[in-house]
């Protein structure tokens, strides 16, 4: 095995795990757009996209076989093959919920809003931050910065405990809104799930620096 045609493999791989990640970003962003202004269309072709998403994990995971079955590689190389299935499977997830986001536009498009939407798009940003800053410590192998993402994940939290209280609130007083404050509901899960699997990414990208596993989702 020369270094030179296994490293040229390997970046291969983490540049297409950054388009990757990329692409779930704006996937996410395009999904809160749609919901903020109702826009059955924009759903749809963010709908679409999905395969976008899904095609780079087969291409990636390909890669990955293939790297694998050609090159005999060190075991340093297994780790980073290894860890580059398990986060093109955590963007793939991400990626689906994006998706779920844009049914409920389509569920909901009829529906004047129950509530401003400035909260979730917040939750969005910060989700759409993690993703990005996630992908940058998994290619700089940067544990610290892994470490300092997952803890973004508290904010998360909070912002998603103030909008699910707004939400029962509204559920409570409101009987004729039980169902698109419940498909609301929905949308936060979905982003709260994305950021779980963020988490997951920088304990692959710990992982790959340390060789250790550690749980960061508690």
């Amino acid at each position: 095995m020369t270094r030179t045609s296994s490293d040229l493999k390997l970046k291969k791989i983490h540049e297409d795990i950054i388009k990757m990640g990329s692409i779930v970003e704006k996937q996410i962003f395009l999904s809160i757009e749609a919901l903020k202004s109702k826009d059955v269309d924009l759903a749809n072709e963010t709908i679409k996209k999905d395969d976008l998403v899904d095609n780079l994990q087969k291409q990636i995971e390909e890669d990955c076989i293939k790297f694998i079955a050609a090159e005999q590689p060190l075991a340093v190389d297994l780790r980073d093959i290894f860890t580059a299935a398990k986060i093109v499977t955590d963007l793939e997830r991400m990626a689906d919920h994006a998706v779920d986001i844009c049914k409920i536009v389509k569920r909901t498009k009829d529906q004047k809003h129950v509530k401003e939407l400035k909260d979730i798009g917040e939750i969005a940003a910060k989700v759409q931050n993690m993703i990005k800053l996630s992908i940058d410590a998994y290619i700089a192998l940067d544990e610290k910065k892994a470490l300092s993402i997952c803890k973004m994940d508290d904010e998360i939290d909070a912002l998603y405990k103030k909008v699910f209280e707004e939400l029962l609130g509204i559920m409570s007083n409101q009987s004729e809104h039980i169902g698109q404050s419940a498909q609301l509901l929905f949308v936060c899960k979905y982003l709260e799930r994305i950021a779980d699997h963020v988490t997951n990414v920088c304990e692959w990208t710990i992982y790959l620096k340390t060789g250790k596993y550690v749980d960061l989702n508690e």
